[in-house]
């Protein structure tokens, strides 16, 4: 399975994977689920970082890369067609990250592991963690 994990939950992923369900944590451990974590999430980790929003052990040009190898994940890189898809959604969501996130999901057919409910108003198919 291949699944697209939001900022949020990736974060929890590598500090407080407690935060997730029995029913989730095997899935994200199953050698055979694919996880996806998009630019927009790194690009939002390196600004709220910046901003002094969220504190990591190092900064993000050391974190990131450290922690998708070690959660073997891979970063989905923003095409073209999810930039176009990310404009055209209606701004339900008022955070543009998320809406890529979102524009990616629909785009590669995937679903999003995230705690936002309101990404549900987008059709997308939501994980709860």
């Amino acid at each position: 399975m291949k699944v697209l994990v939001d900022t949020q939950c990736w974060l929890w992923m590598n500090a407080s994977p407690e935060k997730f369900s029995d029913r989730m944590r095997t899935l994200l451990l199953d050698p055979d689920t694919v996880r996806m974590l998009s630019a927009a999430s790194i690009w939002e980790i390196g600004i709220k970082y910046h901003l002094g929003k969220l504190p990591l052990p190092v900064a993000p040009m050391d974190y990131v890369p450290a922690r998708l190898a070690l959660t073997r994940t891979t970063p989905l890189s923003i095409s073209v067609t999810h930039a176009l898809r990310a404009g055209a959604l209606s701004p339900l969501h008022r955070d543009p990250f998320d809406r890529m996130i979102v524009a990616q999901a629909l785009v590669e057919g995937v679903p999003v592991l995230s705690s936002d409910r309101q990404l549900d108003a987008y059709g997308i198919r939501r994980l709860a963690p």
